[in-house]
């Protein structure tokens, strides 16, 4: 029965490195939120609804089938706004695709400073797997933008999950936070 590693914040907080060093050192798969993006994108705007639509469908068919698998579990990053309903009933739409199987579900959210974010917004690993934010004028923008439009990280006790790990990564590096999440959920 898989385990399903759900792991949020801002962009280029880390969530996908982090991501990575998680999945070296569990059995753990990595399902980062770019890997859905950069197909879709090559198609359909982020505006477009059709792009939306196709998104959520992508990823809710490979949480489907993965639950359904003899894997260990799967770790899926991604941005997620606190303020919008909507996105949290994606949220637990996600999680219960696992959830209704007995499966366990764990919640990281990942926080750093505005500064370390424009600076890890131009490493060669984010830039290597997300060829939509290699265009630094934009994605710095997007960025600073975004803490304008929406909160991407939670309020004290807002989460309402059991499994949740809420992790200040400023100064820590993504393989220090890996194994803290490995630790504090056995992983």
């Amino acid at each position: 029965m898989p385990k399903f590693i759900m792991i949020v914040d801002p962009q280029a907080v880390g969530k996908m490195t982090v991501g990575q060093e998680l999945a070296k050192i569990t059995n753990l798969k990595l399902l980062h939120n770019h890997m859905t993006i950069e197909l879709l994108t090559k198609i359909f705007d982020y505006s477009k609804e059709a792009y939306t639509k196709l998104n959520l469908n992508f990823r809710t068919q490979i949480f489907e089938e993965f639950s359904k698998s003899n894997e260990y579990g799967l770790i899926f990053t991604c941005c997620f706004d606190f303020d919008v309903k909507k996105e949290w009933e994606i949220v637990e739409k996600c999680r219960n695709i696992f959830k209704e199987k007995g499966e366990e579900c764990y919640f990281i959210e990942l926080e750093t400073t505005l500064e370390e974010r424009i600076k890890r917004n131009k490493t060669d690993n984010r830039l290597a797997h997300k060829p939509s934010k290699r265009n630094l004028e934009w994605s710095e923008n997007d960025i600073i933008k975004s803490i304008e439009k929406h909160r991407l990280n939670s309020n004290p006790n807002e989460i309402p999950f059991e499994n949740y790990l809420r992790i200040d990564n400023t100064n820590i590096s993504a393989e220090e936070t890996a194994k803290m999440i490995k630790e504090k959920f056995s992983l």
